[in-house]
């Protein structure tokens, strides 16, 4: 674990962000919680708080860099940045997507994480030990049809940490990527579709045991909580039910 115990976790109103921010706390570390919806992640901190861990909220939005550079001011050090914050929206072909879900899913999942790296790198650096989390996707390391918009933003992300990981060898600061495949959170496939509950429902039906939001986050914080040398360059995880972004398992 860092020198400077405080985590920033972003996306942390709901799913893999919440779940990170409550076992980065147990594990010690004071987290800074950040998402737009501020009434969330103001309970989440009451809710750490309570179970004694150190917990803020600060209600963010990841795409505003003058927002994201004012909060980075409050800060001489932190230990870990974990870029959560993202999303999926939308199952078109390439020749029917919307060109707005295709911005907002580029400026979200790589804007965002590159304007919190950039804006905290310096003080991750300053901590002597810093540690950098970019949460991307299975959808970062292969394609499949109708997901080419949040496939390509993916990518983005992915490679913003392959290449950090180049440009900052030599300051003692790692780069993680944590890749999930398919996760069952209460909002990532509502969201994808409007809030059509039904179509949602209908990308985890019948699969065995996909992964959870817990079991995403223990990967984040075990990889986050290895000795300081030892950095997890890529680690990609999925339920024991799916092979690939299109190969899953499901019963009859």
């Amino acid at each position: 674990m860092a020198p400077s115990r405080i985590a920033v976790v972003t996306g942390a109103s709901s799913g893999i962000g919440a779940a990170t921010a409550r076992q980065l706390a147990a594990a010690g570390c004071r987290v800074v919680l950040t998402a737009r919806r501020k009434d969330r992640i103001e309970a989440l901190a009451e809710e750490i708080t309570a179970a004694g861990g150190q917990a803020t909220a600060y209600a963010l939005d990841v795409t505003d860099r003058a927002a994201v550079d004012e909060f980075a001011t409050a800060f001489k050090t932190i230990g870990v940045l974990v870029n959560n914050a993202g999303g999926a929206l939308g199952l078109d072909p390439v020749a029917t997507g919307d060109p707005a879900d295709w911005r907002q899913m580029y400026e979200t999942n790589v804007l965002g994480t590159l304007n919190l790296t950039q804006a905290l790198l310096p003080k991750l650096v300053a901590s002597g030990d810093g540690t950098v989390v970019v949460v991307s996707s299975t959808a970062g390391h292969g394609t499949y049809e109708g997901g080419a918009g949040y496939v390509a933003a993916k990518h983005g992300a992915h490679v913003l940490a392959e290449t950090l990981r180049l440009e900052i060898l030599g300051e003692p600061v790692r780069v993680i990527e944590v890749a999930p495949g398919l996760v069952r959170t209460e909002e990532f496939a509502l969201t994808r579709f409007g809030g059509d509950e039904e179509r949602a429902a209908k990308v985890y039906e019948g699969v065995p045991d996909p992964l959870t939001a817990d079991d995403v986050a223990d990967t984040i914080t075990w990889a986050v909580t290895r000795p300081s040398h030892v950095n997890i360059d890529l680690l990609v995880v999925r339920p024991r039910s799916q092979a690939s972004n299109t190969k899953l398992h499901r019963r009859n």
